[in-house]
């Protein structure tokens, strides 16, 4: 049985009964202080950890449990702020959506879910879906499955023909005119409604698609596409819903409308300038890079066919810049927050981003962070 599976199946077993779980860890990574520790005992009762104590502590209890790590690295369950859970990009993704039934896309997602836990993320963001990502956090926090802790922002909202306009690229008798309840936004008071329609429908946070987007069946991918009434109206009105707002973003001048609405997260920021890298930090905004699903999306472009061809020159020429601007942001001291867009690329394979980040110059220790104790503070 895989390690992982076997640790959790441990923890969860013991989580109704008055036993208490000793994991005796050589390595501990304290991810507050950025400091590795050595021999340390991690006491767990239930779900709950006890207590940290030095050296490998036997209980008292016979009936405790104890788990040998001596040999292992241990560290809190990473979070990425960044996933899409309901799919995996393919040769059949644009398909897809004609094709596939809700009830596909819960089995689909069930299993990306369960992929992503045991590749050790423990809690998640979903950036956008059908809605079938409301039911599978449900699900999992209800133990009907196996996966990780999930924020929902249920349905991304977009305007009509942008990033996330559900109807992009279909015939005139399939387009229709989608509104505040498909979640797509033309004025001020559609950003309010689309927003409580995403409330009633279960959402953990709100996602905008502040630009164009590469995936989408359109022409650009960084034209700004929310006015700033409309992001500032859509960020009031989650504030009152106990919310907050993440925004898709590749071009300059939506990412500055952004933060100027009044949005937590960046996601991508591709074409930030040093400006709003600046604004950034003074509105204390955080950066959600996805270096991964930039690499991914240059890659899969330069397969024939792979991509409808409005995506392909997209894909090339926003792709490859998300890891140079991630540099550059990091080095200007912009908050970085942990995501990867998993489902642009395969879902399991997000720890793929502490090495690109590395190879940004972000030191270890600090991507870690970024994916524990920072990622928990914006959620």
């Amino acid at each position: 049985m895989n390690k992982l599976l076997f640790l959790l199946t441990v923890l969860f077993s013991f989580s109704i009964t008055s036993q208490n779980t000793y994991l005796h860890c050589g390595k501990l990574i304290d991810t507050k202080n950025g400091k590795v520790l050595t021999n340390k005992t991690v006491v767990v009762s239930g779900k709950t950890i006890l207590s940290i104590l030095d050296g490998y502590v036997t209980p008292e209890n016979s009936e405790d449990i104890v788990i040998d790590l001596k040999d292992k690295t241990v560290m809190p369950g990473l979070i990425d702020m960044h996933v899409h859970l309901e799919s995996e990009l393919s040769l059949k993704s644009y398909i897809e959506p004609f094709i596939l039934n809700e009830a596909d896309i819960a089995f689909n997602s069930q299993k990306h879910a369960k992929i992503t836990l045991m590749a050790g993320f423990t809690t998640v963001r979903d950036l956008g879906g059908s809605g079938v990502n409301v039911s599978l956090r449900n699900a999992i926090a209800q133990e009907k499955v196996v996966g990780p802790r999930i924020l929902t922002a249920e349905k991304a909202l977009g305007t009509t023909g942008g990033h996330a306009d559900p109807t992009n690229g279909r015939s005139k008798v399939l387009m229709g005119d989608p509104g505040p309840k498909e979640g797509v936004v033309n004025s001020v008071d559609d950003a309010r409604k689309a927003v409580r329609q995403r409330y009633k429908n279960g959402a953990d946070w709100i996602k905008i698609t502040a630009t164009g987007g590469v995936l989408s069946v359109a022409k650009s991918g960084q034209n700004p596409q929310f006015t700033l009434e409309e992001i500032k109206a859509i960020c009031e009105t989650a504030k009152d819903y106990g919310m907050q707002v993440a925004a898709h973003a590749h071009g300059d001048e939506g990412m500055r409308r952004a933060i100027l609405g009044g949005v937590k997260t960046i996601e991508h920021g591709t074409l930030m300038s040093a400006e709003t890298m600046e604004l950034m930090k003074e509105y204390k905004v955080y950066y959600v890079p996805t270096i991964t699903a930039g690499k991914s999306v240059e890659a899969k472009a330069k397969i024939k066919g792979y991509f409808p061809e409005i995506i392909v020159p997209k894909a090339l020429a926003i792709g490859p810049k998300i890891q140079d601007t991630f540099r550059k942001a990091y080095s200007k001291g912009v908050l970085i927050a942990f995501g990867t867009d998993a489902g642009v690329f395969n879902h399991g394979e997000n720890g793929k981003e502490f090495g690109y980040m590395v190879e940004a110059g972000m030191p270890a220790i600090e991507t870690i962070q970024s994916a524990t104790i920072t990622n928990a503070k914006v959620l």
